[in-house]
């Protein structure tokens, strides 16, 4: 049963992507409204990271491993991040004319969709993670990967419009990642259940490590495009809302 419900949590937090995807294509937003969702969620990823993820792997673990694992976690989604960028993927959460059309890069909606997944699947997995031990799972960690994920979907999708791409491959690919959202926040908690605390304490900083890198790469450079000087406020008030919603 705690395996379903992994993958419900999962899937209604990945569900905030197609949301948000909906929103972004059919709706013309404007621009400066993008990006104030985008560092308002940017805020509530960091608090998130900061008091679920690392402080939890610190108590698991210890410095040393948290250290490890989130090095280790920046270091792969950097260099994966990195390979994709060159494919295409670089601007893939931008609400612009940035995103490269199938015609200006051949297979760039492929590593669009593969940037996509390399951004979605460490968050699902620590939700998956925040139930091993018979707990319940983290509100905070599940409210702050849902509100993220609804300017993600918005800001991609628009921007994929933008670039060409039609309805049923932008509907199609949020839809599956957020399927695939729920299948790794079950892998998060079904094989990690038995790890030693030291490994787990190192895989949840993995992640946390991970999203941070994300958070610098993609979702902040977004929010200041066009929110500027607005976006340390905007940051701010996301951060203190996760970290009041951890405190109730």
């Amino acid at each position: 049963m705690e395996l379903l419900a992994a993958g419900g949590w999962g899937l209604l937090a990945g569900s905030a992507l197609l949301l948000g995807a909906l929103l972004g294509y059919l709706v013309r937003i404007p621009a400066g409204i993008v990006a104030s969702i985008m560092a308002f969620g940017s805020g509530v990823l960091l608090s998130a990271v900061s008091f679920e993820l690392i402080a939890e792997a610190h108590e698991r673990g210890g410095l040393l491993a948290t250290a490890i694992g989130a090095l280790a976690g920046a270091i792969i989604y950097t260099l994966a991040n990195v390979v994709l960028a060159r494919r295409g993927a670089r601007h893939r959460k931008r609400s612009g004319d940035q995103q490269p059309s199938e015609a200006e890069q051949s297979g760039s909606g492929t590593a669009i969709a593969l940037g996509a997944l390399l951004d979605g699947v460490p968050e699902s997995m620590v939700i998956g993670t925040s139930l091993l031990g018979g707990g319940s799972v983290s509100t905070v960690t599940v409210l702050a990967v849902f509100i993220s994920n609804v300017p993600e979907g918005l800001s991609s999708a628009s921007g994929m419009r933008r670039a060409g791409r039609g309805a049923k491959y932008v509907f199609a690919l949020w839809a599956g990642i957020a399927v695939i959202s729920a299948g790794a926040a079950m892998v998060g908690y079904g094989l990690l259940g038995g790890v030693p605390g030291p490994v787990l304490a190192a895989i949840t900083a993995l992640a946390g490590g991970a999203i941070l890198a994300m958070i610098a790469d993609t979702m902040i450079p977004e929010a200041f495009a066009d929110a500027h000087l607005w976006i340390g406020l905007i940051t701010v008030a996301g951060f203190l809302t996760a970290f009041a919603v951890s405190h109730l």
